[in-house]
């Protein structure tokens, strides 16, 4: 088995880094060339084609992934496993696109994040996993992370992990300046008035500019501005309700500088987290293990609280992060490439994710007793799974990505990001990155609508 590199920080936001390559995603460029093996196949076929000698390659970066594939070959010694980090995010996507349109090189299979997911999938590339009966699933997995991978009328992928968002925030600051936890973002946005006043190097959270984030808070705001029918139709709406309510909302804490000018994942960020200056983080709930390892300096002093609503007595949650892994259409071993994604996102695989620090999206595990009654040391002994759990189950039903939702998140700090930068209204930023949204999906083929 091949072990993925290792991250000593380990990042699974829904954050595609802009690149000096964009992502093409025509329709006639993404079509499915390769494939091979069994084009369908039962349980029974499933099985048996995982007692012959075969080999899968597993593009990942999770490092459960190398833990799985070790449990994996110990059932199926038949099986091979070998596992490969091909870049984080949007690093394998513009590979795996590439080996998309070559017609080879693809890997067996591969984990994808959701909201790259229709990119790949409506293209033709992915499998329709329902043509090996791991449709009838779905009663494992939480509606959000189902709805995730149930794309136009096919199963893409099976879940792996999932990123219902909540507030972290430093309990220390907070008691320091008298702070009482926000549970709307009207307070949430006094609270930052009022530890920004206090100490003028304190920031409530940090910001400047970040796709996936955005697109999450349009979600829990109940915005739908991306909706796709018959594959190609598009509608694109970035002034719908939800997308203005978030927008007029952080736009008070933008234009009064209440939000830290630090990039997410930087060193500078890590210090922020560690000396208290950056007080609140608003993300998906894989964020413990982040904490843990990049910032042991503020262990006991972090906590987590629902994710502030707009309107008191509320309750509305949305999905930031997370992913599942598809069998690419590519694959000469498709049988036992579903094999492996059934046994890495269900049952014993489930169980190392977990162990690693992925969060499931399996309702057993978030059901069980030992995964609610955990209590975090890091967290000063708070059960956070009761919480995290809680926001898996409030998160907004309806939400959907774009067929070219990796491009289109690369462009976001050309367009929004600038807002950030000026300090302008956020919603000037959206209606332009709508523009070059609908432009591009219809060079691309789609017929994109506002």
């Amino acid at each position: 088995m091949k072990a993925p590199h290792s991250n000593t920080r380990l990042r699974r936001t829904a954050l595609a880094v802009a690149t000096g390559l964009a992502l093409s995603v025509s329709l006639a460029a993404c079509a499915s060339t390769g494939g091979g093996g069994a084009e369908t196949g039962t349980a029974a076929d499933i099985e048996a084609a995982l007692q012959e000698e075969t080999t899968l390659t597993v593009w990942a970066w999770a490092p459960a992934v190398e833990d799985i594939a070790t449990a994996f070959e110990k059932k199926y010694p038949s099986v091979t496993v070998d596992v490969v980090n091909a870049g984080t995010g949007n690093d394998q996507y513009i590979k795996l696109q590439n080996a998309i349109k070559a017609g080879s090189g693809a890997p067996d299979v591969a984990q994808i994040e959701y909201y790259a997911l229709p990119q790949f999938a409506l293209s033709e590339a992915l499998v329709d996993l329902s043509d090996f009966g791991l449709d009838s699933l779905e009663d494992q997995y939480t509606a959000s992370t189902w709805g995730s991978v149930n794309l136009d009328g096919g199963v893409y992928a099976l879940p792996q992990d999932s990123g219902p968002m909540a507030m972290f925030y430093n309990q220390a600051v907070f008691d320091q300046y008298g702070l009482t936890v926000p549970t709307t973002w009207d307070e949430y946005i006094a609270t930052a008035e009022k530890l920004h006043a206090a100490n003028p190097n304190a920031y409530i959270t940090n910001d400047t500019g970040d796709a996936g984030f955005a697109t999450s808070m349009i979600w829990q705001a109940g915005g739908q501005p991306f909706t796709t029918t018959d594959s190609t139709n598009v509608e694109i709406n970035l002034q719908d309700e939800g997308s203005k309510k978030f927008a007029d909302t952080w736009n008070q804490l933008i234009e009064k500088d209440l939000i830290a000018p630090t990039t997410s994942w930087s060193d500078e960020w890590y210090r922020g987290l560690g000396d208290g200056t950056i007080a609140t983080l608003n993300i998906g709930a894989w964020m413990p293990g982040n904490l843990e390892t990049g910032v042991p300096e503020a262990s006991g002093d972090w906590r987590v609280a629902p994710l502030p609503v707009y309107e008191a007595g509320d309750v509305a949650s949305a999905e930031n992060g997370g992913g599942g892994d598809a069998v690419l259409a590519q694959s000469k071993n498709k049988l036992a490439a579903a094999g492996f994604v059934e046994f890495m996102n269900s049952g014993e695989g489930t169980q190392i994710s977990i162990d690693a620090g992925g969060f499931p999206s399996t309702v057993a595990d978030l059901e069980s007793e030992e995964f609610l009654g955990a209590e975090s040391e890091y967290f000063g002994g708070q059960k956070i799974n009761e919480v995290l759990v809680q926001s898996a189950k409030d998160v907004v039903e309806g939400w959907s990505y774009l067929p070219f939702q990796v491009y289109s998140n690369s462009i976001f700090s050309d367009t929004v990001g600038q807002s950030y930068a000026d300090k302008t209204d956020l919603n000037t930023g959206l209606t332009d990155w709508q523009k070059a949204i609908v432009a591009y999906g219809n060079e691309q083929g789609f017929t994109v609508t506002e």
